[in-house]
């Protein structure tokens, strides 16, 4: 079975930096007696912190085993280790930085991640389990190699956010740009009927046929069966078929036709429209991709608590309850807010939100957000940030096409630059770190690069 879970160990963790034995005495306490066991090995001084040869070991077993699964002709080891230490190099260069800048992930995101990779596997609780020892793992380690996977993606997160900024010409650029075009287009399903005059035509005969579509025209509005009518009238290419055109995208039609479907949604028929072949009639009979969005916005305040050394986790919820307890008795929120709130942005405004839009928010808000009815107020709960309770005011269906196309367009982007950011990055660190190889026979310059 391919492997359903692609962590690294959490390196052993050991007082004395700077041994490259760690021994265990056995036997009698005479030290003739003693009997010295390797236990260990550093296999790289990594600034402040060490790789440990058994992490190494592990890695480079667990990737050759893969590789073998997959029927790939594994490296010579001493490269392979190579790599794999230089992997665990970076690797620790970035929980160091977690470290100082005290990032951390809470309990109950872990649960959370766990949960969603053993539904997403569709496996029991048993199998899942089973599956963790046939890798080698047993639940508290996958729970540790997941803290480390989310621990430094938050630190690339936060490093390289502040080093990519993208900016509203940025993102019209992209927009009219041929990529920005195809990537924002949907595709139409679209019917036609054409009421022909030619550019020969007479004036009289361009009026008739003029009146003739527009006729049809008020007939379509009036409810009319747009396929029958086509059948009819039409002098197109698909009028037997009902003037169905089939799916079609904006790119793939006439620039007239493309730029009547931009103030059109589904169902609408365009009014008539001349070309050199008569005149024309549009409808979309359905839409499939691009952006046109429809979302329920959610107006919402709430109360954050940050646990601190002198609020506990306990007292955090419990004064939650006890605001929530008054606010449903009668009592405004937003004095509260303004009183406990350790939320700043909104404090000062009775903890307004503001009509938020879908995925604004981290999960844990969202869900308890997306629960909780106009009016009510929710139950204690715990994100990221510390400990909320919040209010729904609100809620309305609101066309955000337009912000949606392009906060889309934004992300695009910015997943782009991080991309490209991120090896430069790492490699900056990896440049600027001291690192000492302990093991024999591995040249780090032997990898292929920084991961």
């Amino acid at each position: 079975m391919k492997s359903l879970f692609h962590f690294f160990r959490a390196p052993l963790a050991f007082g004395c930096v700077g041994v490259a034995l760690v021994t265990a005495v056995l036997g009698y306490s005479t030290a003739s007696t003693a009997e010295t066991v390797t236990i260990d090995r550093v296999a790289a001084i990594v600034d402040d912190d060490v790789v440990m040869q058994s992490e190494l070991d592990s890695q480079v077993a667990s990737i050759a085993a893969r590789m073998r699964a997959q029927g790939t002709q594994l490296p010579p080891l001493d490269v392979l280790r190579a790599q794999v230490l230089e992997h665990l190099v970076v690797q620790q260069l970035q929980l160091q930085i977690a470290e100082r800048a005290k990032v951390s992930v809470e309990e109950a995101e872990l649960d959370e991640a766990i949960e969603q990779m053993r539904t997403a596997n569709n496996l029991s609780p048993e199998q899942f389990e089973a599956q963790l020892a046939a890798e080698g793992l047993t639940v508290a380690d996958l729970r540790e190699n997941v803290r480390r996977e989310i621990t430094i993606n938050r630190v690339q997160r936060g490093v390289l956010n502040n080093r990519i900024e993208i900016t509203e010409h940025d993102i019209d650029s992209f927009l009219a740009s041929k990529e920005g075009q195809f990537w924002n287009a949907p595709d139409y399903h679209i019917g036609h009927i054409l009421i022909p005059a030619s550019s020969s035509a007479s004036q009289e005969e361009v009026q008739q046929a003029q009146k003739r579509a527009q006729d049809v025209y008020e007939r379509l509005q009036n409810g009319e069966d747009f396929a029958q009518l086509a059948t009819t009238y039409s002098a197109g290419q698909f009028a037997l078929q009902g003037g169905d055109w089939g799916w079609r995208q904006p790119t793939e039609l006439p620039e007239l036709f493309a730029q009547q479907l931009t103030e059109m949604k589904v169902g609408d028929v365009s009014e008539p429209f001349r070309s050199g072949a008569g005149f024309h009639l549009l409808k979309i009979k359905d839409q499939r991709g691009g952006q046109q969005a429809m979302v329920e916005q959610t107006k919402v305040r709430h109360i954050l608590l940050k646990p601190s050394a002198i609020l506990s986790e306990e007292q955090a919820q419990q004064k939650l309850l006890d605001i929530r307890e008054k606010v449903l008795a009668g009592a405004d929120f937003g004095p509260f807010a303004k009183e406990n709130s350790d939320d700043i942005g909104s404090k000062l405004s009775g903890g307004d939100l503001g009509w938020s839009l879908p995925g604004q928010f981290v999960p844990q808000f969202e869900q308890a957000m997306n629960r909780t009815d106009i009016g009510e107020v929710s139950m204690p709960f715990r994100s990221e940030h510390g400990w909320h309770i919040l209010m729904v005011e609100d809620r309305r269906e609101q066309d955000m096409s337009e912000r949606v196309k392009r906060n889309q367009a934004r992300n695009l982007l910015r997943n782009r630059r991080f991309e490209e950011e991120l090896p430069v990055w790492l490699q900056e660190i990896r440049d600027e770190a001291y690192v000492e190889v302990k093991l024999p026979g591995i040249d780090l310059e032997m990898a292929s690069g920084n991961e």
